[in-house]
Formats: C-alpha cells, structure tokens, sequence
C-alpha cells in the first residue's frame, strides 16, 4: 500500500493514458481504412492496381440524387372516379327537372326533349369527371384515373372543374337553339353538379415508393484480375468513380466479424503511439506539467474534446468536418501554457483525426498551417483585438488553402463550394468562443491565464485597496518590485504578465502587523525595539504564512500563491540574527531562516531578485552609478552564494541580464538633479 501511495501520481497517468486511448478508439468510424491515398486530379503515385475482387462500380450521390429528381417530376399522379357520386347526380337531375319543367307549361315531347338535353350534358361532364379541390395536387399535364379498379392516362384538359359547368351549360343550350331556358338549366345544375374526381395520395406515393425501389445503385461491376488504374496515370473520369468504389466496398468488407479485434488492436496501438509521444515530450521538455496531474489531465481532455466532437459531425455530416473550430485547442494550450506545447498537442490530434475525416491529407494540411498561424499570430489574449485579428488569418488561411486544392483537383476557380467557404467563416465565429471558454477552464481546473492575471494586477481590487491603506510603505514598495522585476521578465522572455501581479501580492502578509516593517513606520518610533530579536525575526518570517493564508482566503490563484510562498526562498533574517548573536552565543538557526520553499521558476527568481534590490536600495545614500553597480552585483551574489536559484531554470546570462535591467531602473529612479540656487 505504500509502494502505491508513493507511486499513486504514475498510476494516475497510466490509467488515464488508456482511458483516452479507449475512449479515442471507440469513436472511430466501424470500417477499415483503404490502404492507398488519391486524390481527384492527381497522378496514381502506387504500383498498378488490379481489382482484387469482383466489386460493383457505385453511381455518384449526384447521379443517385438526378434519377430520384426525375422519378419525382415524371411519376404518374392517382385520382380516383367515384361512381357513386354519379349515380346520385343523375337520380338528383330527375327530381329537379320535374320540378322545374311542371306539366303544365310544357307538352311531353318538349319536356322529353329537354330531359334528353340535359342528360346529354351530364353524359358529357361526367365522362371523365369533375376535379375537386385536391386538384391544386397536380404537376405536368396529365394524370392516372383510377376508374373500375383500373388506371388510365388522362390529359388534365380532359377534366371539367365547377367553375366550367355556367359556360358548358350555356353552350349545349346554344346548340339546341334552346338559349332562352339558360337561366332553368343553370339553376338545376349549380345545385346538382358535384365533383367526384379526387386525389389519391396514398396509392400516388405508393408508385413513387416502386419507382425509387426499381433504381440502381450501381453502374456495372468489375471482374477480379481486371486492371483499374496505371502507375502514374492521372486519377479522373471513369477512373476516380472505379476507385471510389473499390474503396468503399474495400472498407466495409474489411471490417467484418472475423477480424473486428485484429483491426481495432491496429487502431488502439497507433492511437496509443500518438499519445504516447505527447506524455513523453511533457516528460523529457515540460517536466514540472508533467508532475502536475490536473495539467495533464487538462490537455489530455481537450485533446478527447476535439477528438469527440468532430467524430461526431462527421458521423452526421462529413461535409460538415471544416466547421469544427480545432484552433481552439493550440489557443487555449498557449494560453495556459506555452507555444509550443499548443502546437505539438494540435498536430498530434490532426494526426488522429486524419484516421476519421474524408480526404485526410487535404484535413491534415490545412488543420496544420492554421494551427501554425494560430501559434504564430495570437498573443496576449487579453486584447480583444488580438484575437480578431488572428481569426481573420485563420479564416484567411482556410480559403486560401481550400482554393489552392480546388484549383489542383479542378484546373480552374469555376464550381467554388461557397457552402465550404461558410463553414470556415463559421468556424472562425465559433472560435470567439474561446474567451468564455478559458473561464469556464480556470475555475474547473483551477489554471490561471493572461485574462485573469490582468484582472489581478488592478490596483482598485479588494485585497491592494486593503493593502494601500493598512500598509501604504509596502504598497507602494510592491509597486516599485513590480515594475522592475516586469522589466527584467521582458528582457530575458518570461512571463512578465505573471511576475508582475505576483509582485504586487508577494507582501500582503504585511498587513497584519504593518508597524514592524520599516517601509511602514513613520515616526521614530519601532516597536522591535520593545521585542527581543527571536520575536522579531518570527514576526518577519510570519508575514510570507500570513501572506498564504489570506491569499487563499481571497482566492487567489496558486500561481500567484507561488510567489508570497517563495520570494524570501531559504534566506536569513540577518539583522536581527546578528543581533540575537550579540546576547547568546548558541542560536537554532531555524527560528532566523525564511522556511522556503527556493524558488523554481524563472518568474519566482526574478522577484527574489527585484525584491532584495528594491528594499535595499532604500538604504543607499546618495547613491551613484558606480555605488548602484556595486550595490546590485553584492545583493544578486549573495543570493547565489545561498544556492537559492538552484531549483529555477535560470541561466547566468539572464542573471547578468536581469542585474543590468535593475542598475538602469535604479539608476533612473536615484539620479542626480542640479542643485538649483535659492
């Protein structure tokens, strides 16, 4: 149990290492993967291929999609005759006739007559029928009449709407010089005339349904043995379709039952080599991010992030791939760590998703630059403008990219997919998306950004309000630290960002007892002098733990922590130690020396550095270059004598470099005025 409490950091990555190896695996599209890479336009760059098997040869989706087009605008439209409704309008006609033409005004032979002409009529009308409402259904110019349970073609001219019955009527009576009964006729039949043709929507869809049943999918097969493509001979035409599908049939043979496990073991070891490339550049060149699990954690989900979600528009849609925005993974990586930690990261995931994406080379290249022009484009965060800008480029690098392989594949700018060109100006918009989402990071992973640190290096904010007004000397001694170990971090490329806002904190322990500090006293009065020296130097040391606690009391971020933790590193309490001495000649050392720890970065030694300076430097009279010089390398050279640089991944050409900054600063800061005369 000790042996994996002590190695419980390296079990972690072990188990999480698998996790994200599975997790990758398992969204991996179920089918094999084509062992030749071709692209429309290009010469076959492989040895001559053969059909290794009988295959189909598969019609385009456009061709599919033209044949679907025709079955809809040439499929014949049902409607149905309904007998009975006739039968009821001629037995109506009987009735209303009768009523209208009494005995009375006509003789039989004229009433027969009459009788006779309007049967005529409704023997005209109702040959093919009255069209209802449903009529607004019909496209093209003719239809099938169901009629007996049988279907006939008719002209949609051969069909006679309610609207038509006042001019029919009119005619037939001109006909028959019986115009002067017009109105008779007219009132029987307004009233009696219904229509009884009406769309048949079920059996018109079942027709439809055969007709796109009875379609071909394919074009033809190819025999084994029979030769596909030539080495060198461009892909294109018949060629491109043949190989188009010979792939697909390849993929969806290859990935059967039998060899399920073989195939997922391929993608598990390479998906696996991926990932372990990336924990080994962490181990062997980020060596601190790789002790800290929360940070590996961290990349390693954003890496599964993208992974997931662009498996998963390419299941929906593969032509949808370019709207996934992947430059937010080398942004956001950059942001919390370094360049090129964000670069490597994002060309490891392109790497896995060339295994999902459709025309993987094309993906993998223009995922690449971008990620480049986002490593190289985008600095300090914080600018609203900055990222903009570099979204612009981003997008900019897209079109330009997609055009260059439309012009290689095409010959020319003609049939630009200006659907593609959306989806990476889209893209662009939702990588604007990662401001909200480098808050959403800290708070869950507690990381710390250049948005955050700029929101802590204002001076208005609680806690430096609080310490301007318990402890202005030092407030206002953390500001001078800040802006020399600032400068000192732009020179030698650290974070000056960073350095600076943990200046500004690294004394707020002072607070509590703001007297016995001597930037604070301003009176002759010092309160050490009531104090034995021990007491001194514990209430000295105490202010670096009062510092932490009410650091994490007002929840600051532990990068900043790091700084109150560290900026005194293992040094002494050496006035009051000498002092001490002088009353007794055995001291526990202990109770005199900063408890550390050393510091361990290159920020944490810039402020060590700056802070001894700058509190020193108060001591100087009339200071000159000369003394500032001397004075600068004695403070410095005392640090290093003490080994407290050992833990930071500093060089003796940045401590010259940092020590030269602070002589000019101070120098600055001291010079000398003309005395002018009174």
């Amino acid at each position: 149990m000790d042996n994996l409490y002590k190695k419980q950091s390296l079990i972690y990555k072990y188990v999480l290492y698998v996790v994200a190896v599975g997790f990758i695996v398992f969204f991996f599209p179920k089918g094999g993967k084509f062992k030749y890479e071709f692209q429309k336009g290009k010469p076959w760059q492989f040895e001559t291929l053969y059909a290794p098997f009988d295959f189909s040869v598969k019609k385009t989706e456009a061709e599919i999609a033209e044949e679907k087009q025709n079955i809809d605008e040439t499929s014949g439209q049902y409607f149905r005759y309904n007998q009975q409704k006739v039968i009821e309008v001629y037995e109506n006609f009987t009735d209303a006739f009768n009523n209208q033409f009494d005995d009375s005004d006509y003789t039989n032979a004229q009433r027969n007559y009459l009788k006779t002409t309007g049967t005529e009529l409704l023997d005209s009308i109702y040959k093919n029928g009255i069209l209802d409402s449903s009529a607004k259904q019909i496209k093209g110019n003719s239809i099938f009449l169901l009629r007996n349970n049988e279907a006939e073609s008719k002209q949609v001219s051969a069909f006679y709407r309610v609207s038509d019955i006042g001019e029919l009527v009119s005619d037939k009576l001109q006909q028959k010089n019986l115009q002067h009964l017009t109105e008779e006729f007219e009132e029987i039949f307004f009233n009696l005339i219904v229509p009884n043709v009406s769309y048949d929507a079920n059996l018109t869809q079942k027709s439809r349904e055969d007709a796109l049943s009875k379609i071909s999918y394919t074009r033809g097969t190819v025999d084994e043995g029979k030769l596909i493509i030539a080495k060198g001979e461009v892909v294109e035409g018949e060629n491109l379709k043949v190989l188009e599908s010979l792939k697909a049939e390849y993929e969806s043979e290859l990935w059967t039952a039998s060899n399920y496990y073989i195939i997922l073991i391929g993608y598990t070891v390479l998906v696996a080599l991926v990932l372990l490339m990336l924990l080994l550049f962490l181990k062997k060149y980020r060596a601190t991010i790789y002790e800290n699990n929360t940070k590996v954690t961290f990349i390693i989900f954003n890496i599964l992030l993208m992974v997931f979600i662009t498996t998963m528009v390419v299941k929906y849609d593969d032509t949808l791939v370019f709207v996934v925005p992947l430059c937010i993974l080398p942004l956001i990586l950059k942001t919390f760590f370094d360049a090129r930690l964000g670069l490597f990261s994002h060309v490891l995931t392109v790497l896995i998703l060339g295994f999902v994406v459709p025309n993987s080379f094309e993906y993998i290249f223009l995922q690449i630059i971008t990620g480049i022009v986002t490593i190289l484009t985008v600095s300090e965060l914080y600018k609203r403008a900055n990222l903009f800008i570099s979204i612009g480029q981003i997008i900019s690098i897209y079109v330009v990219g997609y055009l260059a392989f439309h012009i290689i594949h095409e010959g020319n700018l003609s049939n630009i997919s200006w659907f593609t060109l959306g989806l990476f100006l889209l893209n662009g918009m939702i990588t604007l998306f990662v401001q909200p989402l480098i808050y959403i990071y800290e708070k869950v992973f507690g990381l710390v950004s250049d948005v955050s640190l700029l929101e802590l290096s204002d001076t208005n904010s609680k806690l430096l309000k609080e310490l301007s007004n318990k402890a202005p000397g030092t407030f206002n001694h953390s500001l001078q630290v800040a802006n020399l170990a600032e400068a000192a971090a732009n020179e030698i490329g650290a974070n000056a960002m960073l350095v600076r806002v943990g200046a500004l904190y690294h004394d707020i322990g002072k607070m509590n007892n703001p007297t016995y500090f001597t930037e604070n006293q301003i009176t002759n009065v010092n309160p050490h002098d009531e104090i034995t020296p021990k007491e001194s130097a514990k209430i000295i040391i105490d202010h670096v733990i009062k510092g932490i606690e009410l650091a994490r009391k007002n929840n600051l971020p532990d990068r900043i922590i790091d700084f109150i933790r560290s900026h005194h590193g293992t040094t002494f309490v050496y006035y009051f130690y000498k002092k001490q001495k002088e009353r007794e000649i055995e001291i526990n050392e202990k109770e005199f020396r900063y408890p550390g720890p050393l510091p361990f970065s290159k920020e944490t030694a810039i402020l060590m550095m700056a802070d001894s300076v700058e509190a020193a430097s108060k001591s100087l009279k009339d200071p000159t270059f000369t003394i500032i010089d001397e004075f600068v390398d004695k403070i410095i050279a005392g640090q290093m004598k003490g080994n407290q640089f050992l833990n930071a991944n500093i060089t003796f050409k940045e401590i010259e470099i940092i020590k030269k900054i602070f002589k000019q600063k101070l120098t600055n800061i001291y010079h000398l005025r003309v005395e002018y005369p009174e």
